[in-house]
Order: C-alpha cells, then structure tokens, then sequence
C-alpha cells in the first residue's frame, strides 16, 4: 500500500474541512457534541445507516438523557429502546459500560482515550470517534466509510478485511490527521464516505478531493474496496406458538448469552430436515415446556434475515394440551395480555408477528 505525499496530505485535510464545514447534517449529537450524546450515537452507528438510527437516538434521549438514567433503567427498558435495531449485545455493552462509567469515572463520560477503550463494547475505532469527535483529542478514526475512502484515495485492491491491511489503513488515518482539528477531520471523512464516495455509484464529479483519487484516475472506483468473500448465509425453518390461556399469551425470556440474548420471545424452535412444521412446533414446545399443544391454527409465515441467517418463521396460535409447563430454554416466561406484549422487547420477526395479532 503506498502512502499521502506530504502535498497530498495538505490538499486532503484542507479540502475536507473545507467541504465539511458546508455540508454537515445537522445530527442530533452535533449541536453540543456531549460525549454521552456522542458515545450512544457511534454505538447505535454500528452496522447501522444515520437515517435508521436517528430515531432511535432521539427516543433514547428523551428516555434516557444522561449516564445515570442508563444505569437506573431495567435491561427490559434498554433493550425495548433497542429494538429492531439488531445486534442486541451493543445495548447490554451499553448498560454494562454506564455502570462502569458511574462506579469508576463517579458518573462523567472519561476523556482519556484508554479509559474510554477499556469501557464494554468500546474497540478501537469507537475509542477514536468518541475521544476526537467528544472531546477534541487527537485520535484517529477507520470504519467501513473511512476504509472505502482510504482505499480509492490510494487506488488499494487488496481484501481490507486483512489485518496486516487494516493495520497500514490505521497508519494512514494517523499520518493524514491534522493538529487541531481531530473533531472535524474524522466526521469530514465519515460523511465523505457516507454522501459521497458510496459503496455503488459514488458521485465522483463533486468530490472534494476527486483530483488526487488514484482510483477515480485509473477508473477503479466500482471495484474498490476489496472486501472479500462474504460468509455464506444459512437458511432456516423456525416454528412459534402464540399460546393463549384466555385473554393472554404466553412469552419466555432468552438465555443472556448468544444471539438476542435477553430478549423475549414465542416460544418455538428450528424445524429438523424432514420434519413437518406442525410436528417440529410439538416437539419444540414439548422440549421447551414440557406441555403438548391442541387446537394449533397458522398465523402467518414471515421471511425474516439476521446475521448470516435466512429464516422462514411459521407462526401459529395454539393453546396449552397435556403437561405441567415448565421452562428448559428460557430464563423467566409469562402470560402478558395483548396490550401489554408492547411493554417488553423482542426480535423483529417477533415485533411483526405482534403487530399481526393484534
């Protein structure tokens, strides 16, 4: 990977800054730039587009405005501030880091940069965006955005999934950031890579640093950055019961390990090969409950992707058969009302299924 000329350099951070200044969005964290308000939007930025997260930012805020009403909250309320936002362990990092931060920094977000890495769910890019982006410290910042940048700036092929790569693109990051403007130089090059320098049909003709692009040069840009090959996806059959007992139904509460850990959910299960879906839900809830299920009605069938998972969910309604119930899957269950369903976070494919029944 070869490296900015000191010329280059000078051209990149006064361009930028330049093009930054006049084309910011006006995000929400931006206006007093509050290292809680900053921190809970990179978390929430993980994986996740500014136009999907923004409502979730400002109803977390409304909810929770400062460090300690986190660490009040119950982990139902932060994850039901969480839900349908996906990748469930950033907000239990969250609550777990806002402990920290109360027991150890007595409630005020920590400013240096390795008290801030050593925070749960904090890595070193996020580390970065909060120390330059809070609090004006000179730290520099590579997420996907800035990476494809990077990449076409330098016309670099090889796979940025590499570590030896992505520790040289962490080299440039370092020599390209300028003294003294930490804050406005790192968001330039996430919003660059956001608005601009896209992963498809990146608008090239109003770049701001477009005449030093080696990529745009050599007519590359399409084809950068080479991320590799993407882990294959798994389909899956997935059965639930919305087991109903007069006027409620039934919910049990996930392990607090693994995916969605903490979440509610109907209970239910994969579908083994040559398993009926009818037949697999029996057995599922049999395991699960102990219980046998009678007068078993469908739902719905919702298509649903997470991670690299392709699910095909059956949704029935049934009511409880033969059996004492008893939990073997799940931390905690009860029988909620329907009204009240709303009242406790689930996955997705679960919120849909709600929205059905109700």
């Amino acid at each position: 990977m070869k490296k900015f000329s000191a010329k280059d350099i000078r051209f990149i951070q006064k361009n930028l800054l330049k093009w930054f200044a006049a084309n910011q969005r006006p995000l929400p964290w931006r206006k007093t730039y509050d290292p809680y308000q900053v921190w809970i939007s990179e978390i929430m930025l993980q994986q996740t587009q500014v136009k999907t997260a923004l409502p979730y930012f400002e109803r977390w805020m409304k909810r929770l405005p400062t460090i300690r009403s986190v660490v009040e909250a119950s982990e139902d309320t932060v994850l039901k501030l969480w839900e349908g936002l996906g990748y469930y362990s950033r907000a239990r990092n969250l609550h777990k880091a806002a402990r920290v931060i109360m027991e150890k920094h007595g409630g005020q977000f920590p400013s240096r940069y390795e008290d801030i890495l050593a925070l749960p769910g904090v890595g070193r890019y996020t580390a970065g965006a909060i120390a330059s982006i809070g609090f004006q410290k000179p730290y520099p910042v590579l997420d996907g955005n800035v990476i494809r940048v990077f990449s076409r700036l330098l016309n670099f092929g090889g796979n940025t999934r590499l570590p030896k790569n992505i520790a040289l693109l962490w080299k440039r990051a370092a020599e390209l950031l300028p003294v003294g403007h930490a804050r406005d130089f790192n968001q330039a090059l996430m919003e660059l890579g956001a608005l601009v320098c896209t992963p498809k049909n990146a608008e090239c003709e109003v770049c701001p640093v477009q005449k030093i692009c080696s990529a745009y040069k050599a007519g590359t840009v399409e084809q950068i950055p080479d991320r590799g090959d993407s882990p294959a996806s798994e389909s899956l059959r997935v059965a639930v019961a919305v087991i109903r007992k007069g006027k409620k139904v039934f919910i049990q509460k996930r392990s607090p390990h693994g995916l969605m850990a903490g979440l509610w959910e109907f209970p239910g299960g994969k579908i083994q090969p040559g398993e009926g879906v009818q037949a697999g839900l029996r057995r599922e809830i049999q395991e699960e409950l102990g219980i046998k299920l009678k007068n078993i009605r469908p739902i719905a069938r919702i298509k649903h992707a997470y991670t690299r998972f392709q699910v095909d969910l059956h949704c029935f309604f049934a009511e409880p058969g033969a059996g004492k119930l008893r939990l073997t899957a799940a931390t905690e269950g009860k029988w909620v009302s329907l009204k009240n369903l709303q009242d406790y976070p689930f996955p997705a494919a679960n919120v849909r299924l709600i929205q059905m029944i109700q």
